[in-house]
């Protein structure tokens, strides 16, 4: 019972337990899904036939989009994806992954099973060297 009430102990233990939870964060805040990196959506989009589903505005995506992805502003998803089938991999994208995010625990919630979002979004993509489209 020394240990705990000695101040260099307590002071010790309070920093390990902050500590842990800096770590645990991270993995808690992305509850709208599994991220994918661009490498990683490519990968699915190939091997999975994935859906990549842009919901950025549609002036945004006539500016530039990725080759393969379907334009559903995140307003109008559920109703707009009530045709696919719900076991089909979709990757959301959006500038930078947060509102995709939201948008993939809504998808979740209408009972699609394999929904990801692109980390970093847009932006990632294009950090990472691949290509656009431009309408």
């Amino acid at each position: 019972m020394d240990f705990l009430t000695n101040t260099n102990n307590l002071l010790i233990l309070v920093v390990a337990f902050i500590s842990g939870m800096m770590l645990l964060f991270p993995s808690l805040s992305k509850r709208g899904g599994q991220f994918l990196s661009p490498t990683q959506a490519t990968q699915k989009i190939n091997h999975q036939n994935a859906i990549l589903i842009d919901i950025r505005t549609a002036d945004s995506y006539k500016t530039s989009h990725i080759a393969q992805s379907r334009n559903i502003v995140a307003s109008e998803l559920v109703n707009k994806t009530e045709k696919i089938a719900k076991d089909k991999p979709i990757i959301l994208v959006c500038d930078s992954g947060r509102n995709a995010s939201k948008e993939a625990t809504t998808l979740r919630k209408q009972g699609f099973s394999d929904v990801s979002v692109l980390e970093g979004g847009l932006t990632a993509w294009v950090q990472a060297g691949l290509p656009l489209k431009k309408s």
